[in-house]
């Protein structure tokens, strides 16, 4: 800027992806009512002619976490969650639910594998011949997340490494327009995949081991 301040500036209009601009008034909504005790970007400002959107946020000082991931960073981004739901619980941003927000497309791989019949439960038990035996117990199982991602936290929704900033003091956390409403452990579980995917450990094996995953119901 002419007063030497540093932006972050995004923006996307409707083509190639038609649903890019959507996205970004959503981000809008969220990244302007955050408080400043959150641990994301300060939102400055944003546009809007009906076709491009834009937003402007502080810049940061800070990296993208090292991939595969290292112990040390990786832990600082565990601590760095649980004190994220703590400023998000109850949420101070009016958003959609969880379950409004995934429900009506993620998350019923099971159901449709069952509904699909013998012949997808034949090339499930060609790979994982225990899911094929304990499709029905895996779909009721899977029929059961909207209830138990029932809460009162302002979920992020898609945390993995590069919508992750590493500075000398802080984890910030970017990118806010999956933002919903639901239990506090729901980021912690959403990101560790993705971290296994990334040289890290297993979901499981960190899930249970941090104070968000111990809260979440078995």
């Amino acid at each position: 800027m002419t007063d030497g301040r540093r932006l972050f500036l995004k923006a996307a209009g409707p083509i190639p992806n038609p649903e890019a601009p959507t996205i970004y008034r959503s981000e809008v909504v969220v990244a302007s009512q955050l408080p400043t005790s959150v641990p994301a970007p300060r939102f400055l400002w944003s546009y809007d002619d009906s076709q491009w959107v834009a937003l402007a946020f502080e810049d940061i000082e800070g990296t993208t976490p090292v991939l595969p991931w290292r112990a040390e960073q990786l832990h600082r981004v565990l601590a760095a969650l649980a004190d994220l739901q703590e400023a998000l619980t109850p949420s101070p941003v009016s958003v959609p639910t969880v379950r409004a927000r995934l429900g009506p497309v993620q998350f019923r791989a099971w159901r449709h594998a069952l509904d699909a019949g013998d012949r997808t439960r034949e090339q499930i038990a060609r790979v994982a011949p225990w899911a094929a035996h304990n499709l029905e117990r895996l779909a009721a199982l899977e029929a059961s997340w909207e209830e138990a991602a029932r809460g009162p936290s302002l979920v992020h929704g898609d945390i993995r490494a590069d919508n992750i900033l590493l500075t000398a003091d802080r984890v910030v956390f970017v990118d806010w327009p999956w933002a919903s409403l639901g239990a506090e452990w729901l980021d912690l579980m959403l990101f560790l995949p993705s971290v296994a995917m990334q040289g890290g450990p297993d979901p499981w094996v960190l899930f249970d081991d941090h104070p968000l995953g111990r809260t979440a119901p078995g």
